[in-house]
Parts: structure tokens; C-alpha cells; sequence
């Protein structure tokens, strides 16, 4: 190394008597402590950024990752070298090598993941490995930006059928309007403290003995759902593949199919677990 090279060239300098091989060790034992005072001193100054294009991909798509790199000090980067972290599953780990980067500047690369499996998986951190403009000295950094790749089942096109329980005469249309009341609208209701008196049902109020309100008319909207067997028994295998994978995305897609018709939908599978959860709309 240069400072092993300056105090071997000093200790030569100061047995043989010779000053100007003084002046040699004495600048090879400077120069690297000087390359790391700058090198520290201008570790703050470099920003990375991370963008993921889309955020939410099929099973088998993929995804891509921009980079970027900002130069925010007054001074020139050495030699940057980039490396993003993502789960092995994605693909090998992305490695970029830069030139330096004048002050004030950028650089932007970018990369492709895939997964043929579902779930969430965390990019990042980003690291930076900086070395200073003479190449002695090298810093990595971690930047603490994260982003999630959200991995969905893939979803098949279905072909539109008319569906039994659907009201004859509609269709396929999405949403049944009740011309008189819906089904929550039979039974009037208690009246509250700032309802409107031109709701005021008459004839239940005699009945009753109290004051009652028609309650608001609401549009009756269909509803379906999605029955998903989760049993490992009911499953062999694993991968992307097995059987489960595929009825996974048989649901996902039956699902969607609905929720393009205008359909309510649930997701139920046989631990009871309910997608939305109670209380949910179901129309997202």
C-alpha cells in the first residue's frame, strides 16, 4: 500500500541520508490519510433514489427498477459502484459500475425483476461503494430507501355467461334498481332526531303507535362468492406450477370476472378467513 511504501521510503531516506527520498515517503504517507479525510467528508453529499415501474405485477411479468444517483457536493465522485439488494427469487443481484459524477450531476440505471411467484418482496437497501478521484481509498454506504414488489396471481380472461339467481328480464346488467323499495326498505324504521317529516310513514305510525320513517331506497346489487380450498391435503406439489397455484389464480380470475360485471364479490376459504374482511364494500 501507499502508506507501507511512504514509511519504508522514509526509513530508507533517514539510513542512506537522502532528503529527496524524504519528501517521496513523507507524500505516499500523506496522500492516502488525505484521500480519506475527503472521501469521508463527501459521503453525506451523494443521494440514491430507487423507482419501481409498476409497483403490482402478474405472476410470470416483469417489473423495472430505475436507480439514481445524485452528486449534490461541490467536488467530482471517484469510481461508483452500485449494488441493489432483492430476494433471490427475483433474479441475480443487480451491480452497476459509474464513472464519476461531475458536481451536480446524475446518473440513472435501471434493472428487470420477475418472480413466478406470489407475494411481497423488499428491494433495497441500495448500497454505494465510493472511491476517492486518486482510486486509494474505498467507502460503501447503505441508503435506507425501501420499495415493495407486490407479486399477484396471474388472472385468464373468462368468457361472459349468464349466471343463475340473475333477475329475468336484466340481463347482464350490473346493478338492480328497485323501482319501489329494496330489501332493506319493507320494514320502516324508528324516527330519529333530524329526519326529513315528508319521509314520515303514515300508516305504520298508526300502526305502531309511534312515529316511523320510510327508510332511504338503496339499489339492490348482486353479489358472489369465491369458494378457495386451502387444505395442504387438498394440494400436492409446489412452485409455480402446483395445483394450488392454479386454483389460486382460477379464484383470482373468477373474482375479477365478477368484479367487472358489476358483482359484490367475497373470497371465502375453508379457515373461515373472509377477503374483504367483515364489513367490507367487496367492490375493490
Amino acid at each position: 500500500s501507499f502508506l507501507a511504501a511512504g514509511l519504508a521510503a522514509g526509513g530508507c531516506a533517514y539510513v542512506l541520508g537522502q532528503p529527496e527520498l524524504l519528501r517521496v515517503g513523507l507524500l505516499l504517507t500523506v496522500l492516502p490519510v488525505v484521500c480519506t479525510v475527503v472521501l469521508h467528508r463527501s459521503r453525506h453529499r451523494v443521494a440514491g433514489s430507487r423507482r419501481l415501474v409498476p409497483p403490482r405485477v402478474p405472476a410470470m411479468s416483469e417489473a423495472r427498477v430505475h436507480l439514481r444517483v445524485d452528486n449534490v457536493s461541490r467536488l467530482p465522485t471517484g469510481m461508483l459502484m452500485l449494488q441493489d439488494r432483492v430476494p433471490y427469487v427475483l433474479g441475480p443481484r443487480p451491480r452497476f459500475v459509474l464513472d464519476r459524477v461531475e458536481p451536480g450531476g446524475y446518473r440513472e440505471v435501471s434493472y428487470r425483476v420477475r418472480s413466478d411467484l406470489r407475494g411481497r418482496y423488499p428491494l433495497g437497501p441500495l448500497q454505494l461503494r465510493l472511491s476517492d478521484p486518486f482510486g486509494m481509498c474505498e467507502l460503501t454506504r447503505s441508503f435506507s430507501g425501501q420499495e415493495t414488489l407486490t407479486v399477484v396471481p396471474r388472472v385468464q380472461p373468462l368468457a361472459p355467461v349468464r349466471l343463475s339467481g340473475e333477475a329475468a328480464g336484466h340481463g347482464d346488467s350490473r346493478t338492480r334498481a328497485l323501482a319501489l323499495a329494496g330489501e332493506d326498505d319493507a320494514i320502516p324504521r324508528g324516527y330519529r332526531h333530524g329526519d326529513d317529516l315528508r319521509r314520515v310513514h303514515w300508516r305504520s305510525t298508526a300502526r305502531y303507535g309511534e312515529l316511523m320513517v320510510r327508510r332511504e331506497e338503496q339499489p339492490q346489487r348482486s353479489r358472489c362468492t369465491v369458494l378457495l380450498d386451502t387444505r395442504a391435503a387438498a394440494h400436492r406439489g409446489a412452485g409455480p406450477d402446483s395445483p394450488f397455484e392454479w386454483a389460486v389464480s382460477g379464484a383470482a380470475s373468477v373474482a375479477v370476472h365478477m368484479l367487472r360485471r358489476g358483482y359484490g364479490v367475497r373470497l371465502l376459504t375453508d379457515t373461515g378467513d373472509t377477503v374483504p374482511a367483515p364489513g367490507g364494500t367487496g367492490g375493490g
